[in-house]
């Protein structure tokens, strides 16, 4: 039997991370992060497309106080003392689930403790019994694009293999005390991002490496064997849990029809599902070998290794999707920027403010190539518009360009499901503002939610509706048939 609509119980969202709307850095008992180092940088003064892999000079600026910079991730929008109040927004929208992160080090400040930080633990309990009372799902990111800072600082992040061990017990923490308030976790927040963005994904500074791509792929090993173990003691504590993997995907097209357009677009194709691959099939594809040996790559496994990835692979499969990319063998053309890719620049799509281009049947395309290729259910955790909102006199911000991005990918996503796809759930991104991660700006806005808080940290934080809110709250209701 073809499903025709979105299937009953769809969970229907938003999404969001610690470090962008958190706050409190320094109350609870929380350790410093990895993202709370990370400054705002002028537009006018930046050197690339995102200002989030840091050297070792402005992590030791940010340490010790003597940065004059804005951090805009300390801050947050202040959902530590705001959760309340934005939960019962997102219940007034009609939410089936809310995707978040756990801090890592709200749980153990430094990372390498025994005892984790009960004060932590008890925000997040308050937090996910918010969430229960009005019938939302929690949708948990165990890692997400934040870690303790001591653990980079003392053992180098994700290139060091006591990491693992780490990570795995801050896993089974959280695990065993939520483990009846939370059915749905994700373990790390697009993996695939360590080797292009190695600070945010996973602790690297490019500038204390003289191979950084081998530093990279080694710590991204050790992020599967660390997600493997999560997803065994996930299913250990509560056998219920459903634990999934999370991409950031980029759907390329050949430019042309030339072979060799086509040949490096595969070539693209298999780098991205590579760790996929690993996490929902459970090993290194054939493929790879060739690519780490052109890259002088050479990842060192310990005895075992292989069955732990083997045995433990995810539940579901769940991704990012904002925009596609134009692939060629040869390089030229205008280029089109993307939250941490380029690519050449389509002349068929339109682009966002940020030159993003949109593309909502790539997301169809996209949903059936996965489904072919995997056979688990997919979930879309990540999509939607940033834009600057005018804020009018009247205070309703009419964002119908919010309305219609989101509108037509959700179209292309029933007609994936029509397709054949097994699609468990969609979590629009931010869906109230908050800080950007590759360039911690807060003008470029996603929410259905206004808040009030510029790029410097400064407002009433005061939250408002816009004209999508009222939209999403009808897409819900309806399950996707009025849009």
């Amino acid at each position: 039997m073809s499903q025709n609509t979105f299937p009953k119980g769809f969970l229907w969202g938003g999404a969001t991370a610690a470090n962008q709307i958190e706050g409190g850095f320094d109350l609870g008992g929380k350790g410093l992060s990895s993202a709370d180092m990370i400054p705002y940088i002028p537009k006018e003064e930046r050197t690339g497309d995102h200002t989030s892999d840091l050297t070792s000079q402005q992590i030791e600026e940010a340490l010790n106080g003597t940065s004059t910079r804005h951090f805009p991730k300390r801050g947050g929008i202040d959902f530590y003392h705001h959760y309340k109040e934005d939960i019962a927004l997102f219940a007034e929208m009609g939410f089936k689930a809310f995707r978040m992160s756990i801090s890592w080090p709200r749980i153990f400040p430094k990372g390498d403790e025994q005892q984790p930080n009960e004060e932590g633990l008890a925000f997040y309990d308050n937090v996910f019994d918010e969430l229960r009372k009005y019938g939302i799902e929690p949708v948990v990111s165990l890692s997400h694009y934040e870690m303790p800072i001591h653990l980079i600082e003392e053992y180098g992040g994700w290139t060091n293999r006591k990491l693992v061990g780490f990570f795995e017990h801050y896993a089974k923490t959280v695990f065993a005390r939520y483990k009846d308030k939370v059915t749905y976790w994700m373990t790390f927040n697009e993996i695939n991002c360590i080797t292009l963005s190695p600070y945010n994904g996973g602790g690297i500074v490019s500038d204390r490496y003289d191979h950084v791509d081998q530093a990279s792929y080694q710590g991204l090993h050790h992020q599967f064997v660390a997600s493997a173990l999560a997803v065994k003691a996930g299913h250990e504590i509560n056998p219920q849990s459903k634990i999934g993997c999370m991409l950031a995907l980029m759907e390329s097209y050949a430019e042309t029809c030339n072979p060799d357009d086509v040949l490096k677009t595969l070539k693209e194709e298999q780098l991205n599902m590579f760790f996929t691959d690993v996490q929902v099939r459970g090993y290194y594809p054939s493929y790879i070998q060739r690519f780490f040996d052109e890259q002088n790559i050479k990842i060192d496994m310990e005895p075992g290794d292989t069955d732990i990835l083997k045995n433990h692979t995810v539940d579901y499969l769940s991704f990012s999707y904002y925009m596609t990319f134009v692939t060629s063998a040869s390089p030229h053309g205008e280029k089109a920027p993307g939250n941490l890719f380029a690519g050449i620049k389509n002349p068929y799509l339109e682009s966002s403010e940020w030159g993003w281009q949109i593309d909502p049947v790539g997301l169809r395309i996209a949903l059936n190539k996965l489904y072919d290729r995997y056979q688990v259910p997919l979930f879309i955790v990540e999509n939607g518009l940033g834009a600057i909102d005018k804020v009018p006199e009247d205070g309703l911000i009419e964002d119908d360009y919010r309305i219609d991005y989101l509108r037509k990918h959700i179209e292309q996503m029933k007609e994936a499901i029509k397709d054949g796809v097994d699609l468990m759930g969609y979590t629009a991104w931010g869906p109230i503002d908050l800080i950007s991660v590759s360039t911690s700006e807060m003008q470029k806005r996603y929410g259905f939610i206004y808040v009030d808080q510029d790029n410097e940290g400064n407002g009433t934080l005061a939250r408002s509706k816009k004209k999508s809110f009222h939209w999403y709250q009808k897409v819900i209701e309806t399950n996707g048939e009025v849009l």
